[in-house]
């Protein structure tokens, strides 16, 4: 049976119509720093376009070389809405954006759920915004893809690691991890604390990322985890917060975007 997720959060997190969509997507690009990077594996925020979306370009202009290449997408994002165990696929066979559909891989998730750690929930799924802000930046970017959407909620590192491993496929496979970093400190003290979860993420250190340090914890120490075992390296792209893009000071959201390759 063909099922679809309608996107929750458009027109709230980012624009709901397609060409106001585009062109905001394609200013934050244009504005990003090439590298010359081509990762294997991101670390992109999720918050509001406006508050998020210049740190998220840093890490997605890192694709445009890649944009034919990339055949399917493993997309990893903590749970808000609803408390769970483990990691959540979606039963639905599609998820829709303003920008289109992207047609989920079927066969990966029924691989993957025989997996204890991993159940099939489109309840964890349903409201959940960390997954869909990635969706449109992957639609501007990349070609033809298919992805595999995982909800993480109460998971240990080496229980979203396996389910990574398992996932981790060939160079057409791209692993993206959504996390913002600390939540509602003072500015100086999240550039404090931001700091030290970026360099405890650039030294492939997940041990060292606790609870307030970022919303996504369990899966970026989940990727920390398998890229130190793959001997990946890790690169900052950019580490700002709400306050140097659209917000005030006295309460600020960290962002950081990373390419591992």
């Amino acid at each position: 049976m063909n099922t679809i997720r309608q996107p929750a959060v458009a027109g709230l997190f980012y624009p709901a119509h397609a060409r106001q969509l585009t062109a905001d997507i394609e200013s934050y690009l244009s504005s990003a720093h090439s590298t010359g990077i081509r990762p294997k594996a991101l670390i992109v925020p999720h918050a509001g376009y406006v508050y998020s979306g210049p740190i998220a370009a840093s890490a997605y202009q890192c694709l445009r070389s890649q944009h034919a290449q990339i055949k399917r997408v493993v997309l990893l994002g903590p749970a808000h809405r609803v408390a769970f165990s483990g990691l959540a696929a979606p039963a639905t066979t599609e998820f829709i954006t303003p920008l289109g559909s992207i047609v989920i891989d079927q066969v990966a998730i029924a691989d993957i759920s025989l997996l204890p750690q991993v159940q099939v929930s489109d309840l964890a799924h349903e409201q959940e915004h960390s997954l869909e802000v990635q969706l449109p930046f992957l639609q501007t970017l990349l070609d033809s893809f298919e992805l595999v959407p995982l909800v993480v909620g109460d998971a240990n590192r080496r229980d979203v690691a396996e389910v990574l491993e398992r996932l981790w496929g060939e160079e057409d496979t791209l692993i993206v991890i959504s996390s913002d970093l600390s939540h509602y400190l003072d500015y100086s003290a999240a550039q404090a604390m931001d700091r030290a979860t970026s360099h405890a993420i650039e030294n492939l250190q997940p041990e060292l990322i606790k609870y307030e340090m970022a919303c996504g914890r369990n899966p970026v120490n989940g990727l920390l985890e398998l890229a130190r075992k793959k001997h990946l390296h890790a690169h900052l792209l950019d580490l700002r917060n709400s306050g140097d893009t659209a917000g005030t000071k006295d309460r600020v959201v960290g962002y950081g975007a990373y390419a591992f390759d």
